[in-house]
């Protein structure tokens, strides 16, 4: 197990501005993007603080990356800091205007330049080129540097989008210090006000000193339900290798584009996960944790960045498409295929799936769709085996995909035997299997298996998700009169088994409720559920023994149903 390097320490903003430290935004790092949303939020919380309202606000992660301690790089957690930079300089513009106007004006200058050389940095005496704590990216640097950091008069025109941003972002904060402080003509007050922002605002600073300990901080906190992204630091990291072989700008600006193409394909869906499904499609299985590691020893030079990028290229639409049902990219067979292993939450297979859609023609994927979805609901849903021995089989099937060696379809649903649950596990798995109702998923799943047992036998085909249909418990969630035969420790264990399920109309699911079962069964009998019907037909009470004789009617039908002709099922899956 590899070791993480870094140090953590909580900080005000105060301390980590102070004893002349330097903060750079990499440069392919994303611009910035903060809106009006995030400035009325953070001026709301600092306000919050000041009032008394709570001791100190807590401002989250940041994640560093220095050699010297002395200049630091901004791994996550840039947008916050540049935009702190603007309020601080909203102070500032508000102190010169008050000087500007013979208020106090020695006063008032000499605390802007305190509180400059503390939040800021300094001017140059001679040249006035401003040498900031805080340097921004390629694309916002600039602006900052030249114009807002100097207060100067701001364009309106001719600025990129990000740059826009900068400036709104300032110009709101200046407003905002204005209407609250500097309307009272005090310099001391404005003082006081950024200065005790300093003091109340804290960071939890991580500090680590390579890149790939960076990455591991992300994927750590990640697992700790802190939400960091790595994508950036992939970004700069192959961009960089990309500009220090003296790249043209038009070079750099077409990979960027490209890039963001990438990303905006990918919409809310993670761009680590899909960079690690997409080598697992090509090549030997690599895990989340060595994901950095692996991809920067194959991207030593600028013709290896370009290489991978084209590669990913050819894959991110299909990778998209798979958390997207709806996507135009599926024919209406693959769709439901699609749907089913999104229902399932099963995404294991991927990697297989994207090598299958550079080999295989349209009929080719479909099959091997549909058998990655039956092997799911066999191994995933209903036997709940281990998902990392599931994972090392589909690597292995991409590779062989991509190398060549599987040529048909056939080939490739053949080679999921060894995940693909033997007929006789499966069907005592499903004679006993739980899904608790209480989820929308498990409810979702359980309206899945009902529909698609009812299909088989009547040969109609339903939607599923009309609410015309409800689930039915047949011994209910909250049994009244009738169901003392059930102790209470068997209503726990019972009542969300399959055998207690069905399916019922909408209107004659109120009409059932809690009742007793014998007036359910009269409810029962006027569906035109045949699965509903026949528990009116087969039993004049319900009770342990009836539930379970059910299931396993169920549990027989399904093995049928979920089943891949080609597959050897003598075979135990790993």
């Amino acid at each position: 197990m590899s070791v993480i390097n870094f140090n953590t320490a909580n900080m005000t903003l105060r301390q980590l501005l102070g004893n002349g430290l330097t903060y750079h935004v990499p440069l392919f790092q994303r611009d910035y993007s903060w809106t009006q949303d995030e400035w009325e939020d953070l001026w709301q919380d600092i306000q919050n603080t000041l009032d008394g309202a709570e001791p100190a606000h807590y401002m989250g992660y940041l994640v560093l990356q220095t050699q010297d301690q002395k200049r630091f790089d901004i791994i996550d957690g840039q947008q916050r800091l540049t935009t702190l930079s603007l309020l601080a300089l909203a102070v500032l513009k508000a102190l010169e205007d008050l000087a500007q106007r013979a208020i106090q004006p020695e006063d008032n200058r000499r605390r802007a330049e305190q509180l400059r050389n503390s939040f800021i940095g300094y001017l140059d005496p001679v040249t006035l080129v401003p040498q900031t704590k805080l340097t921004l990216n390629r694309n916002n640097d600039a602006f900052y540097r030249d114009r807002l950091v100097p207060l100067q008069q701001l364009p309106q025109r001719g600025l990129r989008s990000s740059e826009h941003l900068l400036r709104r972002g300032f110009e709101w904060f200046y407003r905002r210090v204005s209407e609250e402080y500097a309307v009272r003509k005090d310099g001391a007050i404005l003082a006081k006000f950024l200065s005790d922002t300093a003091d109340k605002l804290f960071f939890t600073v991580i500090t680590v000193n390579d890149e790939l300990n960076a990455f591991k901080v992300f994927e750590t906190l990640n697992a700790r339900g802190v939400r960091l992204s790595p994508t950036d630091l992939l970004k700069n990291h192959l961009f960089s290798i990309v500009y220090r072989e003296g790249t043209h700008e038009t070079e750099i600006e077409a990979l960027e584009r490209r890039w963001n193409r990438m990303v905006d394909q990918l919409g809310s869906e993670s761009f680590p996960a899909f960079l690690r499904a997409h080598w697992n499609s090509r090549e030997r299985l690599v895990r989340e944790s060595e994901l950095f590691k692996v991809i920067r020893s194959v991207t030593p030079n600028k013709s290896k960045v370009f290489e991978l990028l084209r590669c990913m290229e050819d894959d991110v639409a299909v990778y998209a498409a798979l958390a997207n049902p709806e996507d135009r990219l599926w024919t209406e067979a693959q769709r439901q295929h699609v749907r089913e292993l999104r229902m399932f939450s099963v995404r294991q297979p991927w990697s297989l799936l994207l090598a299958a859609y550079r080999a295989f023609d349209e009929e080719g994927y479909t099959s091997i769709l549909r058998a990655v979805s039956i092997v799911s609901f066999r191994y995933n849903v209903i036997s709940n085996m281990l998902t990392h021995e599931q994972e090392r089989v589909y690597n292995d099937i991409a590779q062989r995909i991509t190398r060549g060696e599987l040529k048909q379809p056939i080939d490739v649903i053949r080679s999921l035997s060894p995940v693909y649950v033997d007929d006789e596990t499966f069907r005592t798995a499903f004679a006993t299997k739980v899904l608790r109702t209480t989820s929308s998923r498990n409810k979702q799943v359980v309206r899945y298996i009902l529909f698609m047992i009812e299909s088989q036998i009547v040969h109609v085909h339903y939607d599923m998700d009309s609410s015309e249909y409800s689930l039915e418990h047949i011994l209910p969630e909250n049994p009244g009169d009738g169901w003392g035969h059930f102790e209470d420790e068997q209503i726990e264990e019972w009542i969300y088994r399959l055998g207690n399920l069905t399916l019922l109309e909408a209107s004659l699911n109120r009409t059932a409720g809690n009742k007793p079962f014998n007036e359910k069964r009269a409810v029962y009998a006027q569906s035109h559920f045949r699965i509903t019907r026949e528990i009116a037909e087969q039993n004049e009470e319900w009770t342990v023994e009836r539930l379970a004789e059910r299931q396993r009617r169920m549990a027989r039908l399904a093995t049928g149903i979920w089943r891949v002709a080609q597959m050897d099922t003598r075979r135990s899956p790993v």
